[in-house]
């Protein structure tokens, strides 16, 4: 039988988002928002989500790709601060696999009037090598890292 490794990393993204704290931090709240925003991919189908933003709450979104593979984020909410900061724990399965467990930290500051400075803080464990896409460990942090700034993406024009 093959040993299962584990790999270890952490990740920051730092965005000035076009809209204050309050509203920032609401699209986060905001189920409606967040299934707008919270996506990978623009090809991916969201085929449910829920949001219960509370500490101690759950998030679950299952999406599919083109190719048919499911993608399910598994959530816990540990620390909310409204308008200030969220702590959050996930982990992510494809295909029934759970490939990662994450810790995330997201902070909320003001720049300027009218504009927010979110900064994104992953703690990664993948569970995974080789991976369940054949995908090298540093190709997996890019993707999630990618994936991760795409919904940001979406989620500036959500603000904007």
């Amino acid at each position: 039988m093959k040993k299962r490794q584990v790999k270890n990393s952490t990740f920051t993204i730092e965005r000035i988002l076009p809209a204050s704290k309050e509203r920032t931090f609401a699209a986060w709240a905001n189920a409606d928002s967040k299934r707008r925003w919270f996506a990978c991919h623009d090809d991916w189908k969201t085929v449910e989500f829920s949001l219960d933003f509370q500490v101690g709450g759950k998030e679950t979104n299952l999406v599919l790709t083109p190719s048919g593979s499911r993608h399910v984020f598994d959530g816990t909410y540990y620390d909310i601060i409204p308008n200030e900061r969220i702590v959050y724990a996930f982990g992510m399965y494809v295909d029934n696999i759970r490939i990662s467990v994450s810790l995330v930290t997201v902070l909320f500051e003001s720049v300027i009037e009218g504009r927010t400075k979110m900064i994104f803080t992953e703690q990664i464990v993948l569970l995974q090598q080789p991976s369940v896409a054949g995908l090298s460990t540093e190709e997996e942090i890019n993707g999630r890292v990618e994936g991760t700034n795409a919904g940001f993406d979406r989620l500036a024009k959500e603000l904007s």
